[in-house]
Protein backbone atom coordinates (compact mmCIF):
# COMPACT_ATOMS: atom_id res chain seq x y z
CA UNK A 1 0.00 0.00 0.00
CA UNK A 2 2.90 2.67 1.08
CA UNK A 3 4.47 1.78 -2.62
CA UNK A 4 1.03 2.81 -4.13
CA UNK A 5 0.64 5.54 -2.37
CA UNK A 6 3.97 6.93 -3.10
CA UNK A 7 3.24 6.82 -6.92
CA UNK A 8 0.25 8.64 -6.39
CA UNK A 9 2.35 11.51 -4.75
CA UNK A 10 4.97 11.19 -7.57
CA UNK A 11 2.63 11.46 -10.26
CA UNK A 12 0.98 14.33 -8.79
CA UNK A 13 4.67 16.21 -8.46
CA UNK A 14 4.03 17.25 -12.45
CA UNK A 15 5.28 20.75 -12.29
CA UNK A 16 8.66 20.45 -11.92
CA UNK A 17 8.58 18.19 -15.10
CA UNK A 18 6.73 20.73 -16.72
CA UNK A 19 9.11 23.42 -15.40
CA UNK A 20 12.07 21.76 -17.12
CA UNK A 21 9.97 21.43 -20.48
CA UNK A 22 9.57 24.85 -20.67
CA UNK A 23 13.07 25.44 -20.59
CA UNK A 24 14.74 25.69 -17.00
CA UNK A 25 18.20 23.66 -16.62
CA UNK A 26 17.95 20.14 -15.79
CA UNK A 27 19.39 19.09 -12.37
CA UNK A 28 22.01 16.60 -14.20
CA UNK A 29 22.75 15.30 -17.79
CA UNK A 30 23.95 12.22 -18.92
CA UNK A 31 27.25 13.54 -20.20
CA UNK A 32 30.08 15.00 -18.28
CA UNK A 33 31.12 18.74 -18.89
CA UNK A 34 34.05 17.44 -20.22
CA UNK A 35 32.28 15.79 -22.82
CA UNK A 36 30.24 18.61 -23.60
CA UNK A 37 33.43 20.68 -23.98
CA UNK A 38 35.14 17.70 -26.37
CA UNK A 39 31.67 17.63 -28.47
CA UNK A 40 31.63 21.74 -28.74
CA UNK A 41 35.12 21.43 -30.06
CA UNK A 42 34.98 18.95 -32.19
CA UNK A 43 32.36 20.44 -34.20
CA UNK A 44 33.39 24.16 -33.74
CA UNK A 45 37.57 24.07 -33.53
CA UNK A 46 37.95 27.69 -33.37
CA UNK A 47 35.18 28.56 -30.87
CA UNK A 48 36.41 31.22 -27.67
CA UNK A 49 36.48 29.44 -24.13
CA UNK A 50 34.21 32.33 -23.30
CA UNK A 51 31.41 30.29 -25.37
CA UNK A 52 32.39 27.01 -25.09
CA UNK A 53 31.55 27.90 -21.41
CA UNK A 54 28.53 29.56 -21.88
CA UNK A 55 26.87 26.58 -24.23
CA UNK A 56 27.99 23.94 -21.38
CA UNK A 57 27.13 26.66 -18.81
CA UNK A 58 29.48 26.99 -16.58
CA UNK A 59 32.47 29.14 -16.01
CA UNK A 60 35.39 30.28 -18.48
CA UNK A 61 37.71 28.82 -15.85
CA UNK A 62 36.40 25.81 -15.38
CA UNK A 63 36.70 24.72 -19.17
CA UNK A 64 40.25 26.32 -19.22
CA UNK A 65 40.47 23.90 -16.42
CA UNK A 66 38.63 21.17 -18.44
CA UNK A 67 40.70 21.75 -21.64
CA UNK A 68 43.94 21.60 -20.02
CA UNK A 69 42.99 18.01 -18.81
CA UNK A 70 41.69 16.84 -21.85
CA UNK A 71 45.59 18.25 -23.50
CA UNK A 72 47.13 16.62 -20.60
CA UNK A 73 45.30 13.15 -21.31
CA UNK A 74 45.99 13.39 -25.50
CA UNK A 75 42.46 13.80 -26.45
CA UNK A 76 42.61 17.15 -27.07
CA UNK A 77 45.23 19.50 -28.98
CA UNK A 78 45.76 23.15 -28.91
CA UNK A 79 47.26 25.48 -31.91
CA UNK A 80 47.62 29.29 -31.63
CA UNK A 81 46.36 30.71 -34.69
CA UNK A 82 47.23 34.66 -35.04
CA UNK A 83 44.93 35.91 -31.58
CA UNK A 84 42.87 32.72 -31.25
CA UNK A 85 43.16 29.19 -30.27
CA UNK A 86 42.07 26.39 -32.65
CA UNK A 87 41.87 22.91 -31.21
CA UNK A 88 41.79 19.55 -32.26
CA UNK A 89 39.92 16.46 -31.00
CA UNK A 90 41.75 12.91 -31.65
CA UNK A 91 38.76 11.44 -32.66
CA UNK A 92 40.74 7.95 -32.09
CA UNK A 93 40.98 8.17 -28.40
CA UNK A 94 39.10 5.31 -26.22
CA UNK A 95 36.92 6.80 -23.60
CA UNK A 96 38.07 6.08 -20.38
CA UNK A 97 35.75 4.53 -18.29
CA UNK A 98 35.92 0.55 -18.03
CA UNK A 99 31.89 0.69 -19.20
CA UNK A 100 32.35 2.58 -22.60
CA UNK A 101 36.21 2.19 -23.01
CA UNK A 102 35.31 -0.14 -26.60
CA UNK A 103 33.98 3.47 -27.87
CA UNK A 104 35.98 6.00 -29.31
CA UNK A 105 35.73 9.81 -28.72
CA UNK A 106 34.32 10.11 -32.06
CA UNK A 107 31.61 7.60 -31.40
CA UNK A 108 30.72 9.91 -28.39
CA UNK A 109 31.22 12.81 -31.05
CA UNK A 110 29.01 11.22 -33.63
CA UNK A 111 26.19 10.16 -31.04
CA UNK A 112 25.19 13.76 -30.19
CA UNK A 113 25.92 15.76 -33.42
CA UNK A 114 23.27 17.00 -35.19
CA UNK A 115 24.78 17.69 -38.58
Amino acid sequence: MKSVSYVARRAGKSSSSSKQAAGAAPGWTFLTNHAHTLIILAAEAELPLREVAARVGITERAVQRIVAELEGAGVLTRERVGRQNRYEVDLGARLRHPVEAHRTVGDLVKMVHRG
